[in-house]
């Protein structure tokens, strides 16, 4: 983190990422930490939702964003096809049983273990140990996130091909296996991905995702740093503040596509589940209003799952952009008095 040329700064209590800096298995406790939240208000949030659901209303003009992801994946479903929430309470107990473990890990991990991972009670730790200037370091520990990456692809393939994903054209589960080698049809969908409607083409990419991420951490993990660390390669760039940077810009690209495509695909995001098509409107600032009858809409101000998802993806993709051309600047150097300092002396310009 930027200290402005001192090396004694004193952070607040706000600023969490500061107890974390330089100390990778406090970070590793903070990651798994983070996972338990996430985990706990998904199975929490999948009960709130289920026990509200009225079957008489349609689930996209309900409180139902969880059960709606849940029904696109063919959870929930009874042996006749009809979606009755059967099992979504046993996934929600689950995740919350794993909140649980996940938290505890993430103490133990904070407590008790080496903060620093030079050393610790498993071999070759310390080569996770994360100095931010070391390249060889970085993409060694980038190599293995991209792999698990690729690996949770497989998984959602494998759940398309074994159990079945939900079919909006057919209005039931069926199983979907397009294969694993059609990658030229997944390159021809570069521009046009917001209009796909086959579910095999969209498992075609998530195949292709998973050969990508698997073969580029089997890369990172093998080569290390080739070739002279320059400035063009990060030298004097690296830190916790320019990969914090580039992980909030990943999350701006992630939220405006997922944004853009929930809007409109309803192959994906099927009508049954998060209501209908959005229409793009430009007010004060763009957002997307719904286009179907929402009088029976009692949840999220009177609007649509599908309107509350995409809004608020999109306008969390904006606050990580923010947070992204911050945190780069920082990164290069920027020093964020100085638009204090310019500002006071213009006051006192016009003052005079």
């Amino acid at each position: 983190m930027q200290t402005y040329g001192n090396p004694d700064v004193t952070y607040g209590w706000w600023v969490g990422n500061s107890v974390v800096t330089n100390r990778a298995g406090r970070f590793i406790g903070s990651h798994v930490g983070h996972t338990g939240i996430i985990c706990f208000a998904t199975g929490a949030s999948c009960l709130w939702e289920l026990s509200r659901f009225d079957p008489s209303v349609p689930m996209g003009h309900q409180s139902s964003i969880y059960l709606s992801h849940l029904a696109s994946l063919g959870i929930g479903f009874d042996e006749a096809g009809v979606w009755t929430g059967a099992g979504v309470a046993t996934i929600a107990i689950f995740h919350l049983i794993f909140s649980l473990v996940y938290g505890g890990a993430g103490l133990a991990h904070s407590l008790f273990f080496d903060p620093d991972l030079q050393e610790g009670p498993i071999g070759r730790v310390d080569k996770f140990r994360l100095e931010w200037d070391n390249p060889d370091n970085l993409t060694f520990i980038l190599g293995h996130h991209l792999i698990f990456l690729g690996v949770a692809n497989i998984w959602f393939v494998e759940w398309a091909r074994v159990h079945g994903i939900y079919d909006p054209s057919l209005g039931a589960v069926r199983t979907i296996f397009p294969g694993y080698g059609d990658f030229g049809m997944v390159w021809g969908h570069q521009f046009d991905f917001l209009t796909i409607d086959s579910l095999e083409d969209v498992m075609s990419g998530h195949a292709f995702l998973a050969f990508l991420q698997i073969s580029g951490g089997a890369f990172h993990i093998a080569t290390r740093q080739i070739g002279e660390y320059t400035k063009f390669k990060g030298n004097g760039l690296l830190s916790a503040e320019a990969v914090l940077s580039w992980s909030l810009a990943g999350l701006f690209l992630m939220g405006v596509v997922a944004a853009f495509w929930a809007a409109g695909n309803t192959t994906v995001y099927p009508t049954e589940w998060y209501g209908e098509p959005l229409q793009f409107k430009f007010g004060i600032s763009p957002y997307w209003a719904d286009t179907g009858d929402i009088s029976d809409c009692k949840y999220f101000f009177g609007h649509t799952s599908r309107a509350a998802l995409v809004n608020v993806q999109y306008y969390f993709a904006f606050f990580c952009l923010q947070g992204h051309l911050w945190h780069a600047l920082r990164a290069l150097g920027f020093d964020f008095r100085r638009i204090a300092k310019a500002i006071g002396g213009l006051t006192e310009s016009t003052a005079s």
